[in-house]
């Protein structure tokens, strides 16, 4: 299983991944996401719903959440760039959240680390993703990644 470490500051967060492209497997890709308190992940938001390879793929996501203390949370929003679709989801442990299309940030509440089991599906065995073009400037904001990953080993 190939650990990444991605993002950072306070979006740095640890990718395990398990199915990812080259598996073999047709549609499926998985992989296991641990993001320290206070931290943000899948940001800067992005999306992948849209069949434009190389740069975007559209794949339907399954969020399933651990969270490791009984009264922790996680926030996930979800939105489209037309605001069809906007939703902010305080999300507990043992919670799934089913993202169809749009942008979809997380953010672990301070104090608790939160993972997610991420499953996605789509027409192509890729993670290709774009970036909303409002927050993509955050990236060259970013300096030393966040000392407390990896999180497991």
């Amino acid at each position: 299983m190939r650990v990444e470490i991605r993002g950072g500051a306070n979006a740095t967060r640890q990718i395990n991944h398990m199915i990812q492209p080259g598996f073999p497997a047709h549609r499926i890709l998985i992989c296991e996401v641990y993001t320290p308190g206070g931290n943000w992940s899948s940001y800067p938001p992005h999306k992948h719903d849209v069949h434009n390879p190389p740069g975007e793929v559209d794949l339907e996501e399954i969020y399933y959440y651990r969270i490791d203390k009984p009264d922790g949370y996680a926030i996930q929003k979800v939105y489209t760039p037309d605001l069809r679709i906007d939703e902010t989801i305080t999300v507990r442990d043992g919670e799934l959240v089913l993202v169809p299309e749009g942008y979809h940030p997380v953010v672990a509440a301070h104090g608790y680390n939160v993972y997610y089991l991420n499953a996605l599906a789509g027409s192509a065995h890729s993670m290709a993703a774009s970036d909303d073009p409002q927050y993509a400037w955050i990236r060259d904001t970013w300096g030393e990644q966040d000392p407390r990953l990896p999180l497991v080993g």
